[in-house]
């Protein structure tokens, strides 16, 4: 099993996931600079947080379009698994590998602090260690952290319980002040519809230790790994 951690330019949360990923949960995980490409198969590849090429144009547009996205799309398309993470959640919605976009804060400031989020679905390969309606801690960090689509859209992502995680309160409400950026529908974590992408504006990497405030991120990364290992990769 081997994980792969794609660094764009600008990338400032690659060390942090590799970090997650190898030290602290155990997994062989590997640092990709953009350019060199996927060079071989792995089990998952990160698209981790930063502000790729300073966010010109859309935050994640310049990276949804380095040519190392068409080998992470290809490996999306072979069911291989693909987590983004704030900014990489945004390269993955600007890389079509899930619906909507990620936009400007509804109130138009940086956004830096704890959030609840309730899983709505334990159906996945990234939540499959937790219970729906379980409520987690995770830090978000965030400029433009808004997710929208066409009412059409969320009505399917609910349909299909493709909405993996919403912004709730401490007792797992989902309510508008526990939202920190104005997403539709409090969401915070998007499945694509064959359920091997994720992608979400929170930053499970930076709440992998009880050291950070919070270990809730790693069951993240251990259900991503228990899938691979449920899948017969070791």
């Amino acid at each position: 099993m081997r994980f792969a951690v794609i660094r764009f330019g600008g990338s400032n949360c690659d060390l942090d996931t590799v970090h997650a990923l190898k030290e602290v949960i155990g997994v062989p995980t590997d640092l990709i600079w953009y350019r060199d490409g996927l060079r071989r198969e792995y089990d998952a590849v990160v698209l981790p947080g930063g502000f790729s090429y300073g966010d010109y144009l859309r935050a994640g547009a310049i990276a949804a379009r380095t040519p190392i996205m068409a080998d992470v799309l290809r490996h999306a398309g072979a069911g291989g698994l693909v987590l983004g993470i704030c900014n990489g959640a945004q390269i993955g919605a600007e890389s079509g590998l899930v619906p909507g976009v990620f936009t400007r804060n509804e109130v138009p400031r940086f956004v830096c602090r704890p959030a609840h989020l309730r899983v709505e679905t334990a159906e996945s390969p990234f939540t499959l260690l937790f219970k729906r309606g379980d409520v987690i801690r995770l830090p978000v960090a965030h400029g433009e952290g808004r997710y929208v689509a066409p009412s059409e859209t969320i009505t399917r992502l609910n349909r299909e319980r493709r909405v993996a995680f919403r912004y709730c309160d401490a007792e797992g409400q989902v309510t508008a002040e526990a939202n920190p950026n104005g997403s539709v529908d409090g969401i915070a974590g998007v499945l694509s519809e064959k359920r091997n992408v994720l992608v979400m504006m929170p930053h499970p990497e930076r709440a992998s230790e009880l050291v950070l405030g919070s270990d809730d991120g790693r069951r993240i990364f251990e259900s991503m790994i228990a899938h691979c290992c449920r899948s017969g990769k070791d």
